[in-house]
């Protein structure tokens, strides 16, 4: 039960988020037992956004939430994944990237918790 969440000032073409769907459904498999099969996205472009003190370069906000846990490795790799990918497909220097991570223990679907 994975949900990835970014929020971007910038504006977020269809044709980009349809790229970033597929290679964020391949990078979430980096978690062992998590799929692209129950990934959950949501986008948020054009976002009123700073960094730093300015907000005149693309900066985006990524939140990965898992049901479960994952060891500090894994989510050091998939930092480096997510800036890569974020930086390759939409220009944002990974310094100005920050990705969080939330780990949960009950989660529901269905009509029912985990």
């Amino acid at each position: 039960m994975p949900f990835i969440d970014t929020k971007l000032n910038i504006r977020l073409s269809e044709e980009k988020e349809k790229i970033l769907k597929t290679r964020l459904g391949e990078a979430i498999s980096n978690f062992p037992g998590k799929s692209e099969y129950w990934l959950m996205l949501r986008f948020t472009d054009n976002a009123r956004m700073w960094f730093r003190g300015y907000n005149n370069f693309p900066i985006a906000m990524v939140e990965v939430k898992l049901f479960g846990q994952a060891e500090e490795a894994i989510c050091n790799r998939m930092t480096k994944i997510l800036c890569d990918l974020y930086h390759e497909e939409l220009n944002i220097s990974p310094e100005h990237i920050y990705v969080k991570y939330e780990f949960c223990e009950r989660w529901g679907w269905n009509g029912e918790n985990f």
